[in-house]
C-alpha cells in the first residue's frame, strides 16, 4: 500500500524520457550534417530501437526530419520554438532594423547562436531602392563563419581559444567578411552581448558593395547601441 503517494521511480520515469528526448534533439541540431540512428544511438548511449523511437517521435512534432540519406536534422518546427523563446529581444529589435533598413537601403537582421549556428532571428529589407540583398527568416550558417558568426563569438565573454579575428572584432566592434557565407558577397555585423536571459545576438547586414558596408558600419553600431539601452532600461 503506498498511502497515495507514487514511488520515487514512477515519479520520474517520464521526464526521464524527456530529458533523453532533449538530448538527442540537441545532439541532432547541433551536429555540422545531422545524424543518423545508429549515431545517435552512440552518443545516447541506447539501443538503436530506443534511438528510433525517439526520433520518430521528433519527427511526428516536427522538431526533426529525416532526409533521403537517413540522416536526421533539425525540422521547420524548431523556428517557432526559437521565435517564441526570443520574442522580447526581436519585437525590440524589429523598429530599430527597419529604420537602418531604410536609411541605409540594405536589408539588416538580428542574428542570435544557437548551438553552433548562427540563426537569423528577424531580417527587414528596405522599403525602397531598386534591388537589395535578402534572406529568410530562421536561415542558418555555422558560428565559424561570416561577419555575423565573428560577431556571435566576439559577443560573449574572452578567452584565450578565441581566435586573433575574434578578438580583433571585439576590439573594433564590428566583424567585416567576404564570401564566407555566400560568394562575392561583403558582410558586416555589430555583436550584442548576452545579459541575463537575452542570448548572444548580432546585427548584421549583406551587400554586393564592400564600399556600402563600409559606409553601414557607423550607423549600425548606433543602431546596436539603441537597441541595447531599450533593453536594459
Amino acid at each position: 500500500m503506498n498511502n497515495g503517494v507514487e514511488s520515487s521511480s514512477s515519479r520520474t520515469a517520464g521526464s526521464q524520457t524527456l530529458a533523453r528526448g532533449l538530448s538527442i534533439l540537441r545532439q541532432v541540431t547541433t551536429s555540422h550534417d545531422g545524424l543518423n540512428a545508429t549515431e545517435v544511438a552512440q552518443h545516447a548511449k541506447v539501443h538503436r530501437t530506443v534511438a528510433y523511437r525517439i526520433l520518430n517521435t521528433l519527427c511526428d512534432a516536427e522538431l526533426l526530419h529525416r532526409g533521403e540519406d537517413n540522416r536526421y536534422r533539425g525540422a521547420a518546427g524548431l523556428l517557432s520554438l526559437a521565435a517564441a523563446g526570443h520574442q522580447h529581444l526581436r519585437n525590440a529589435a524589429v523598429a530599430h532594423l527597419r529604420s537602418t533598413a531604410d536609411a541605409l537601403g540594405v536589408t539588416v537582421a538580428l542574428l542570435v547562436r544557437e548551438g553552433n549556428s548562427a540563426v537569423s532571428l528577424a531580417v527587414v529589407s528596405p522599403r525602397a531602392g531598386t534591388y537589395h540583398v535578402a534572406f529568410t527568416e530562421g536561415s542558418q550558417h555555422p558560428v565559424t563563419r561570416g561577419a555575423a558568426g565573428l560577431a556571435l563569438l566576439a559577443a560573449e565573454p574572452a578567452s584565450v581559444q578565441d581566435s586573433e579575428q575574434v578578438r580583433l572584432v571585439r576590439e573594433r566592434g564590428y566583424a567585416q567578411t567576404f564570401g564566407e557565407v555566400e560568394p562575392n558577397m561583403y558582410g558586416l555585423a555589430i555583436p550584442l552581448p548576452a545579459a541575463g536571459s537575452r542570448p548572444t545576438a548580432c546585427l548584421n547586414v549583406i551587400t554586393l558593395h564592400e564600399q556600402a558596408a563600409i559606409n553601414c558600419v557607423e550607423p549600425l553600431k548606433s543602431a546596436a547601441a539603441s537597441l541595447l539601452n531599450e533593453l536594459d532600461t
